[in-house]
């Protein structure tokens, strides 16, 4: 299958897609002691979606703003905010670029550079599309997207709490985007 198949297969009009945030998230999962996860999220998030001819053409770009993590526990909320840990007055975002997407149906994988502080690596994401749909109230059509994938702390300069916190961070991303209003 040719990349250009493979997007017409994907049915997203070209243009620039913007993200619904009331229907996206950032979810992450780390070990705490080795022996049971701790799950939490970020409650703020910017992101897009460009669309273009080919497949090469494709891009996703986020910004993820590290002091809105909540994982339900305000107290441990504010300790990792804090220097000590994430430190998020030098670490204030995470983004993230893509590089390269490809795939077909609904199985595609998301290549880039994720962005922590000063520190910058490749990561790879794999990508279930959950299809398209247009929204009654407004006829707005919107395209679904989970991502997931696993960071090493340690590549990112965030080695803080050896053995307490698991070096292994795995990512789940739950994006919706709005299709570009067309134009006359």
């Amino acid at each position: 299958m040719t990349n250009d198949t493979a997007l017409t297969a994907l049915p997203l009009a070209p243009g620039q897609w913007a993200l619904d945030p009331f229907h996206s998230s950032v979810n992450f999962t780390i070990r705490h002691l080795g022996i049971a996860k701790v799950r939490g999220r970020f409650e703020r998030l910017e992101a897009g979606l460009f669309v273009g001819q080919r497949v090469e053409d494709v891009r996703i770009s986020a910004t993820v703003d590290l002091a809105s993590i909540n994982t339900g526990n305000a107290d441990r909320d504010a300790h990792v905010r804090a220097s000590d840990l994430l430190d998020v007055a030098k670490r204030p975002t995470m983004t993230y670029r893509s590089t390269r997407v490809s795939g077909q149906g609904e199985d595609w994988t998301m290549e880039g550079e994720l962005t922590i502080g000063d520190v910058t690596r490749p990561v790879t994401l794999a990508v279930e599309f959950g299809g398209l749909v247009e929204v009654p109230m407004d006829g707005s059509r919107h395209a679904g997207f989970e991502a997931t994938g696993e960071i090493r702390r340690g590549d990112f300069g965030l080695d803080f709490a050896p053995g307490l916190l698991g070096e292994v961070v795995k990512i789940q991303l739950d994006m919706q985007f709005v299709e570009p209003k067309k134009t006359t």
